[in-house]
């Protein structure tokens, strides 16, 4: 049914930036699928198998730092790029927040020209 469009797992637990980051990538060929805290994100990653993930950093029951780092610690899901997705767009916060293992950032307020271009950027950089 949905042939080869990547997967993005969008863990966000705002709806206004749901609608708006599903539409965008939707628009630009992805298949998108939802979590909308980190405890959901580990289950998504598990039964979903997505080639891309967008972490909010602040979310209810487990924030996106917990989440990533779980996600990234198994080995099978090291390969998965997890991109932050934040409003901590001061100077040198990008930095900090890859030095916490992030593969890439996205600032908010999202700018859509850029969102499926740093998400197909990245997503080449797998080599998917």
């Amino acid at each position: 049914m949905t042939g080869n469009r990547p997967k993005v797992l969008l863990v966000e637990d705002n709806y206004m930036n749901k609608v708006l980051v599903r539409e965008v990538l939707t628009l630009h060929g992805f298949e998108v699928m939802e979590a909308a805290n980190g405890a959901e994100a580990l289950k998504a990653v598990a039964s979903l198998r997505p080639d891309i993930i967008l972490m909010d950093l602040h979310l209810p029951e487990m924030d996106g730092i917990t989440a990533m780092r779980i996600i990234k610690s198994e080995e099978k899901n090291s390969g998965i790029p997890v991109l932050a997705l934040t409003a901590s767009a001061m100077k040198g916060e990008e930095e900090k927040i890859l030095n916490k293992g992030f593969d890439g950032y996205i600032a908010k307020p999202i700018n859509v020209k850029k969102l499926a271009e740093t998400v197909s950027e990245h997503l080449g950089k797998k080599g998917a």
